[in-house]
């Protein structure tokens, strides 16, 4: 085989492969916009239409208004401070969905015991009880940082400090608490809870009622 020969055959196999190359690379650009429209648009609009047709309140944030205004989400914790309020879980991150999560400190960790020390000795004086009357989720963070529930027996524990800065009774405010449980699903998953924001918007909405009986 003479020398021409062979720089043709080699330049033939060259041409073959660049021609393989851009048909590759021409189907895989081609495969990406199909995947792109397919998942990116089609799939999500899909599943975002079907979502808002059949769960309209929690396919959007099951976001709680209030007098016409929103006011939170059912799904996400949030500081209450004032004293004629129900208190939620404390947040290691200030509440932020943004920045989900836990403290990841050690329960032998000095600062943690000082925090819950703090937030206990804090409960003890503006509730009037003692610190092992204190339900654990009202002095450890959750995991998340933005737990909107408590437990019923740290809802319970509120009541008597919410009917007196309320002028309401105690019965009365019990009785809301008593309302706002829920319960394990199906009676099996999860546990009893409260969630602090419907709460202390049916909390209001009482206050409002016994304010217009009152005058």
């Amino acid at each position: 085989m003479n020398a021409k020969v062979t720089d043709d055959l080699h330049e033939g196999v060259i041409q073959w492969h660049q021609g393989g190359l851009s048909k590759q690379i021409a189907l895989a650009v081609r495969m990406s916009l199909v995947m792109l429209v397919l998942c990116g648009i089609i799939y999500t609009g899909s599943v975002t239409m079907v979502a808002q047709t059949l769960f309209p309140f929690q396919s959007t944030g099951s976001v709680i208004d209030h007098n016409g205004k929103p006011v939170g989400s059912k799904l996400i914790g949030q500081l209450f401070q004032s004293a004629d309020y129900f208190h939620g879980r404390p947040s290691a991150v200030g509440y932020d969905p943004k920045s989900t999560g836990g403290s990841n400190l050690a329960p032998s960790n000095l600062k943690l015991r000082a925090e819950v020390e703090q937030r206990s000795l804090a409960i003890q004086t503006s509730d009037h009880v003692t610190a092992s009357q204190i339900p654990v989720d009202l002095l450890a963070a959750s995991g998340s940082g933005v737990d909107p529930d408590i437990s019923p027996a740290a809802a319970l524990l509120q009541v008597d400090r919410v009917a007196a800065q309320r002028h309401l009774s105690v019965n009365a405010v019990k009785k809301l608490v008593d309302q706002h449980i829920e319960h394990p699903q199906w009676a099996i998953f999860g546990q009893a809870r409260v969630n602090v924001l419907m709460l202390n918007l049916a909390l209001e909405t009482l206050s409002d009622i016994n304010n217009t009986q009152s005058k």
